[in-house]
């Protein structure tokens, strides 16, 4: 309550007014947390004793048969010969222990649970590693594990209406969608609008996505962007055509979804409890030609529109 003069209309301020206000209160928010659109675009496989073990035919070109015999010519003699040593893949876990002591969660959780909220925010921040991982790991991600002839490099440096029809043609059968950073996405919608060509956009999830010949540009922020260069990847998906699968360990204690386990450890003497959370995930790319990149992709190119209309 402030007094200006003598005589002066008194009034509450809102500081304090807002002292005796039930005022609205949200979740907490983090603002590192994405769509995650790639973990919902694969198809997820289900791995036992947490190994899957990839079998490939050994020189396919050496399968013999042929067509239109019309004479007494012998058939030709043939087998499918496997790879010998097979890659194995074993799941990665992403994991950490969540400590909420028992005073917090027992003076502190109104209007908000906030065991819940805690073990909501590291589960959220957990898959934002997996998404990370599944893209960049040096072992299984996907960044890493493109064959060498499924590797080209834009013309230009800016990514042209060509170099995506270039990639195209190494992943022609069923391809699903580009993944690459949003800020590639820009650069190609730039492009396109100077050649006069806007791509059409599709709607996924309930949001709208640029498209080229039909494929979705899905962004994730996770695909790396190094001296303002970066990549776009073109993903053929699911078993069913030979293409990247995710793999996931089912049937965990305390499961909370697919590969993610949350257990309660107990409460230690410091009246701490404890949660383990585990994430155990890979990725396979069953073919080589189910998977593709276009490399040195600069973002930051802009253009004089003023100039490209005249």
């Amino acid at each position: 309550m402030t007094l200006d003069k003598p005589g002066s209309q008194l009034a509450l301020s809102d500081n304090a007014a807002r002292q005796l206000a039930n005022a609205t209160k949200t979740a907490p928010q983090i603002a590192t947390i994405t769509p995650r659109w790639l973990v919902h675009l694969l198809q997820w496989v289900p791995v036992e004793a947490g190994i899957f073990r990839l079998n490939k035919v050994k020189n396919p070109s050496k399968v013999e048969v042929v067509c239109g015999n019309r004479d007494e010519t012998d058939l030709p003699q043939t087998f499918v010969d496997y790879e010998e040593k097979p890659r194995e893949y074993i799941l990665n876990t992403v994991g950490t222990i969540l400590d909420v002591h028992t005073r917090i969660s027992d003076l502190y959780s109104s209007p908000h649970d906030q065991i819940k909220e805690q073990l909501r925010l590291t589960i959220e921040t957990i898959k934002e590693q997996q998404e990370g991982e599944l893209i960049n790991s040096k072992d299984y991600g996907l960044l890493a594990n493109v064959d060498k002839s499924q590797r080209i490099s834009t013309r230009t440096g800016a990514p042209q209406p060509d170099d995506l029809d270039e990639l195209i043609t190494k992943v022609w059968k069923e391809p699903a969608f580009f993944l690459t950073h949003p800020l590639a996405i820009a650069a190609f919608g730039r492009e396109c609008t100077r050649r006069g060509v806007p791509p059409p956009t599709v709607s996924l999830f309930g949001s709208q996505f640029l498209t080229w010949r039909g494929l979705p540009l899905i962004p994730s922020d996770k695909v790396p962007v190094q001296n303002g260069k970066t990549s776009i990847l073109l993903l053929r998906v699911g078993s069913q055509r030979q293409g990247v699968v995710g793999l996931f360990q089912p049937g965990l204690a305390g499961e909370q979804g697919m590969g993610l386990s949350v257990r309660f450890m107990g409460i230690g003497r410091n009246a701490i409890s404890s949660y383990l959370i585990s994430l155990y995930c890979s990725l396979a790319v069953l073919t080589e030609d189910a998977l593709a990149v276009l490399e040195n992709v600069e973002v930051t190119k802009y253009h004089d529109y003023r100039d490209t209309y005249k």
